[in-house]
Parts: structure tokens; C-alpha cells; sequence
């Protein structure tokens, strides 16, 4: 005793030592050790508990020959063996038999049957000959589980849902999306168990010492349907266009829930995968999306008014450095500053640089009130912080006011720039972006992530009101006019950027290559959902309104369309017909019970135990039913239940045919009663 005490106190403090086990003559036999028993990973679900990740069990298949008793073995095994083979037709009835006999004849006691078999098959070779005694008498073992992670819809949102993996260069665990920023919820808490030393290994034997417990479930903020129309929509665009990568965003406006996140890059084999999440890591320059945050800060700093003149002529030179409108050097003339937003004109670089180059600190200090200059501190990893130069760093120039003024030298991730346009849909405020709403074991809910706000306020109401007109003068009039739908209006702002080349180089003439984004929201009276596509390097069109915003419309139509919100109910306004409801035959308080809860109007003239049913248009008619113990009753009308009852009530039996109610009865109603007679009622 003293032995096995030691023993026991030194596996408590050695974790997984082998132990070995006394008999009663003294010799120590069947090393066993302790070993961890890993608890089942909670799930990953969307907004409506959908699982998007979940775990999967297998099980290897083991069999103890020896523990079968002998005329048990005789007699099943090779109905066992054909079982086996019709099942796993890898080996033949025969082949198995061998195998097996074999095994019992060595003593084999772990026996190896199938490796990785699912639950259904589980329980297939628990009802098999033999196996069906179980463990002690069948000799099944099937208590070794093997735990996969699956992603039930494939790369739908692949990086975003991210993994836990061992790094075998840094020692140490990579984690990432929401699989790695929630893992200690996931991966519940580990348990002990007891394992035995054999022959060709180690097998659990139990006890378990120390139960496991499972992982929690992952709440996210994710809609699958928007989910798989964001998908969809993007990989049919990426497709047209032959372009490099793009990412979606859709995002609830008063909550800050991402609703769908997709990252899409070409492969070396031409196909589009979720890789990289540019989405939240993806940091480049945003273009002319970035006009509105130059707006604002201008109208917020009293530097101009969207209604002020300007000249649009086209080319705007800046030292030795020039901008082109897109219109390639012609102009639009002289237009108001709301008109230049819409058509996009890089005037913006002159108004900036004008009311600005006296105190270019002043322009940076409000876009960093506007909160562009810091991280959103989301829980997931890999998010970039914004680049936003400054007066007086190594790199900013004379140039670096009006080229930040139309998005250069600015650099900011997909999720930042919708960020700060789903704050102006918010009417100012700043919300962070979540990706997780709730956290539940069972049915309990552990934690709940509400919203939270970043700014309460990121400018002035007049700002707001000015931005927004602006932002759906864009589709109206602008150049997202081809935008519009004929449900709702859209609000947002196009843009096109140059960017580095696969050999971060800004590539001559042709070889140039550009990112196309549209950002804004729907509906522009009343926004629900705000939403940001990037397309990098297209190959056919370069504009954001061609290329990235004919996928923001796709989404906006189909989430307008499928979405209750956004629609007056079918029946709203109309006067509710009132119909008198069909009633079976039957017992008189069950049917009085059911007619004064469903407030049914009906009218009794009877207080018999049986009555019959006569519907009108304005209530029910309940009557008197003859049911006497010595004649066959009418039990036409009635449900199965009441006439089976009543029939037997006379002493005779019932063989039903059909469903529904009693239509017709073999024997007529009113026949004396004969005890054990049948009669057969036919029901439709």
C-alpha cells in the first residue's frame, strides 16, 4: 500500500509517467501512465447559429478477440466477418475471418479493425454480431476519438475564421483570426484519463480522473447569406476583370458588426482563394475615397462651403509635379465644390493645398480627430496602424498636402476607410468594428460584446449634413450614377489609385496597375448597412465605379431584396377575414375546452358526452351523438382516437385503414354489438 501511495503522489506531480500497476503476488505488471483528455473545441457560428466551423469525431477501431466466448465466437464470426466486409470492402469476409482468428489465437488483445471511421459507422459496428455484447463481451473497443476541425461552406470566409497551429521555427503556437483571438474559450478545459501499456503501444482504459470540459461557442457578427452573396459577387467580378485580389466588407451601421468579410486572391493556377486577409491587414494608399475625409475637414475647419466656385481646369501643378482630372487634362470648368466631390476632380488637391499650406499642421490634426490617424483595437490580428504623415517628418514635402488631399501618401486598410464612412452613415459616430457578438456553453451565454463606440461625435451636424448630401450626389449625378437602384438610394464615393507592381514598382504607360474601390452605404435616407469593395490590378477597366462598384450595387440589391427590414409586410392594412374553423366529432368538454381557448364561437344544445359538429359561417353547432354500450355507434366524423374508444367501448375490436377522420365503418351504425367483432373504419 505504502508502494502504490508513493506511487500515486509521484503521477500527480510527473504528468503522463508511466505507473506501474501491483498484483497480488507481489510483481508489478500493466504499466500505466495519466495522460491529458482533450475536451471537444466549441463551435464557431454566424449571427443566426449557423455553424461556419464545428468539430468532427472519428474513431479508430479496435477488437479484444480474446474476451469473446467460445461458442459466441463460433457461432458469429462469420456473420461478423461478412458485416465487416460489406461495410469496409477493402478485405473480403474471408480476409477478415483470417484476421481475426488469428489475433485470438496470439492473444492479440488490440486488435486494429478500421482507423478514422465516422459516428454512423460507429454505430453501425456496435449492432454488428459479437460487437453488439459490447466491450466486455463483444471485444469492441471504439473509445479511441479523434477530433477534426471542419469548415462546413470551404473558403467562405476562410482567413477571417482563421486557425490555431504549432510554429515549429518560433516553438510556439500561431494564432489567428477568430479560431486564434478567442482560443482560450474554444479550447475548454483539458481532463485526465487513465492509458495502459500494451504491446504495440498505449490504449485507454479509464478511469477518468478528472472529467474535461468543453469548449465554449463562438457568436459571430457574421450573416451567411450576406456572407455568400459577398462572396459570390466578388469571385464573379475578379473573374471578369482578371484582377490580382479584391476584398467585400459589409457592416451594420449602428453596431459596428461586420456582417461579411471576404478576401480573395489569385493563385499561381489562376484560382481565387481566401490567402491574406487584406481586408483588416491589407494597408494602401486609398485614393479618392479619400476625398471625404479632405471635405470634411475643410467644411468642419470653416476653410470652404460646398457651394463656393472653383475652377476645374484639369491640371493642377504643384512644384514640378502635376495631377490630371480623369477627363485627361480638359476639365470640367468652373463647378461648385459639391460638383467637383461628385465628378471626382483632383481640384481637391488645390482646395487643400490653398486653404491648408500656411498651417498643414492644422489639416492633420483633423483627420486625426476624425480618427484616421490611429488602429480600430479589434480582437483580431494582423490589422495595420494607418499611415498619415506630418509637417516635419523625413517624409513629408512640398507636394505631401494637396497629394494627401486625393488620397496619396496616406495609407489606410479596406476596414479603416469603412469605418469612418460607416461613421458618417451613423450620423458621427465612430463605432468599432466587432466580429464576435456572444460567447455560449450550452445554453448559458458566458459574455455578450455590445457596441462600442470609439467618437461619440466626429464633427459638427452641418459637417454631416453637407458630406451626406455630397456622398449621394456621387450616384445621383457623380461618377457612381450607373449605381442607382430602383428601390432605394445609395449613398458613397468611387475611387482609383495607382499602386506598386508586383516589383513595388510604379509601373510606365501600360504596364500601371491600379486599385479600384467604391465605399458607402444603403439606404441613403435610412442606412442599415454601410459596405467597402477593393479590387487590386484589374486588367480591363480601371475606374472604382465600373469595377468595384457594380459589386457594391450586386450586394446592396440582393440584401435590399432578401432582407425583412427593408420591406412593408404583405398583408400590413388589410382586414384580417374571419372564417369559422373545421371541428371533428367527438368528445363534448374536449371540444367545448379547445373551442373557448382558440375563442371559437359556438353554440350548444346538448350536454351529452358525445356530440357531433355542424359548422356555419358565423360559429359551430354542437349536438347531441347517440353513443349506446349495446348497438354499433356512428363514429363517422370523428377522429381515430374517439372512435377507437367508443367502438371498444362495446366490447369489439378496430383495424383502421387511412388517415384523418372516419369517412366510412364496415359494420352499419346501430347493429346490435357483438364482443369480439372487428370493425374496420377507413379514414381520409
Amino acid at each position: 500500500m505504502l508502494v502504490v501511495l508513493i506511487k500515486t503522489i509521484t503521477l500527480q506531480v510527473e504528468d503522463a509517467q508511466p505507473v506501474f500497476m501491483t498484483s497480488s503476488d507481489g510483481n508489478e505488471k500493466m504499466p500505466t501512465r495519466t495522460v491529458k483528455r482533450t475536451p471537444r473545441r466549441g463551435q464557431i457560428l454566424d449571427a443566426n447559429y449557423t455553424p461556419l466551423v464545428t468539430s468532427v469525431s472519428f474513431y479508430d477501431i479496435h477488437m479484444d478477440p480474446v474476451v469473446i466466448k467460445q461458442e459466441l465466437f463460433d457461432r458469429e464470426i462469420s456473420n461478423l466477418c461478412a458485416e465487416l466486409s460489406d461495410l469496409y470492402p477493402n478485405k473480403s469476409a474471408h480476409e477478415y475471418e483470417v484476421y481475426i482468428r488469428k489475433a485470438r489465437v496470439d492473444s492479440s488483445r488490440y486488435l486494429l479493425i478500421k482507423k478514422m471511421v465516422t459516428n454512423d459507422e460507429r454505430k453501425k459496428l456496435r449492432a454488428m454480431p459479437i460487437f453488439n455484447k459490447g466491450r466486455l463481451k463483444g471485444g469492441l473497443i471504439d473509445n479511441d476519438e479523434t477530433i477534426i476541425r471542419k469548415r462546413p461552406h470551404g473558403e467562405l470566409l476562410k482567413r477571417t475564421l482563421g486557425y490555431v497551429k504549432w510554429d515549429d521555427v518560433k516553438e510556439e503556437w500561431r494564432k489567428v483570426g477568430i479560431e486564434g483571438a478567442f482560443n482560450e474559450y474554444l479550447k475548454g478545459v483539458d481532463g485526465e484519463e487513465i492509458e495502459q501499456k500494451i504491446s504495440n503501444g498505449w490504449k485507454k482504459i479509464g478511469p477518468i480522473t478528472k472529467e474535461a470540459v468543453e469548449g465554449a461557442d463562438i457568436v459571430t457578427t457574421i450573416d451567411k447569406e450576406i456572407q455568400e452573396v459577398a462572396h459570390t459577387e466578388l469571385l464573379r467580378q475578379l473573374k471578369n476583370q482578371d484582377a490580382r485580389n479584391g476584398c467585400v466588407i459589409v457592416m451594420d451601421v449602428k453596431t459596428g458588426y461586420v456582417k461579411a468579410i471576404v478576401n480573395l486572391t489569385r493563385d499561381s493556377n489562376g484560382n481565387y482563394n481566401e490567402m491574406f486577409n487584406q481586408a483588416i491587414g491589407g494597408r494602401e494608399v486609398p485614393g479618392s475615397t479619400f476625398k471625404l475625409a479632405s471635405l470634411m475637414a475643410a467644411l468642419e475647419d470653416g476653410k470652404v462651403k460646398i457651394t463656393d466656385l472653383v475652377d476645374a481646369k484639369g491640371v493642377y501643378k504643384f512644384y514640378k509635379s502635376k495631377l490630371e482630372d480623369s477627363n485627361h487634362g480638359y476639365g470640367y470648368g468652373t463647378i461648385t465644390i459639391q460638383q467637383a466631390f461628385e465628378k471626382s476632380s483632383n481640384v481637391f488637391a488645390q482646395i487643400i493645398n490653398d486653404a491648408y499650406k500656411k498651417e498643414p499642421q492644422l489639416f492633420v490634426d483633423r483627420l486625426k480627430s476624425f480618427g484616421l490617424g490611429d488602429s480600430l483595437g479589434i480582437r483580431l490580428s494582423g490589422e495595420t496602424k494607418p499611415t498619415l504623415y506630418e509637417p516635419g517628418s523625413s517624409n513629408w514635402s512640398g507636394i505631401s498636402l494637396p497629394w494627401m488631399a486625393i488620397g496619396y501618401e496616406v495609407q489606410q486598410t479596406p476596414l479603416q476607410t469603412l469605418t469612418f464612412y460607416n461613421a458618417v452613415a451613423n450620423n458621427g459616430t465612430l463605432v468599432q468594428p466587432q466580429f464576435v457578438q456572444e460567447i455560449r456553453r450550452g445554453n448559458e451565454t458566458i459574455e455578450v460584446f455590445p457596441p462600442h463606440i470609439i467618437k461619440n461625435k466626429i464633427c459638427s451636424e452641418k459637417t454631416l449634413e453637407d458630406v451626406q448630401l455630397c456622398l449621394e450626389g456621387v450616384v445621383k449625378r457623380g461618377t457612381g450614377s450607373a449605381l442607382q437602384s430602383a428601390y432605394f438610394d445609395i449613398a458613397g464615393k468611387t475611387g482609383t489609385a495607382l499602386i506598386l507592381n508586383d516589383d513595388l514598382r510604379y509601373g510606365e504607360n501600360g504596364e500601371k496597375k491600379y486599385q479600384a474601390s467604391f465605399a458607402g452605404y444603403f439606404p441613403a435616407n435610412n442606412p442599415l448597412y454601410s459596405c467597402i469593395v477593393v479590387i487590386s490590378a484589374p486588367s480591363k477597366e480601371i475606374y472604382g465605379a465600373k469595377v468595384s462598384g457594380t459589386v457594391f450595387s450586386a450586394i446592396a440589391n440582393k440584401v435590399y431584396a432578401s432582407s425583412l427590414q427593408f420591406h412593408d409586410p404583405v398583408n400590413s392594412g388589410r382586414e384580417i377575414k374571419k372564417t369559422t374553423p373545421v371541428a371533428k366529432d367527438g368528445n363534448r368538454h374536449d371540444l367545448l375546452t379547445s373551442f373557448r381557448a382558440l375563442k371559437v364561437p359556438f353554440n350548444s344544445t346538448t350536454d351529452g358526452k358525445w356530440v357531433g359538429t355542424l359548422r356555419t359561417e358565423e360559429k359551430i353547432e354542437v349536438k347531441k351523438r347517440k353513443a349506446n354500450k349495446d348497438e354499433v355507434p356512428d363514429v363517422r366524423g370523428m377522429s381515430a382516437k374517439d372512435a377507437v374508444f367508443l367502438i371498444e367501448d362495446t366490447g369489439m375490436h378496430v383495424r383502421i385503414e387511412g388517415y384523418g377522420r372516419v369517412t366510412k365503418q364496415s359494420i352499419k351504425p346501430g347493429t346490435a354489438a357483438q364482443s369480439g367483432v372487428v370493425v374496420v373504419l377507413t379514414l381520409n
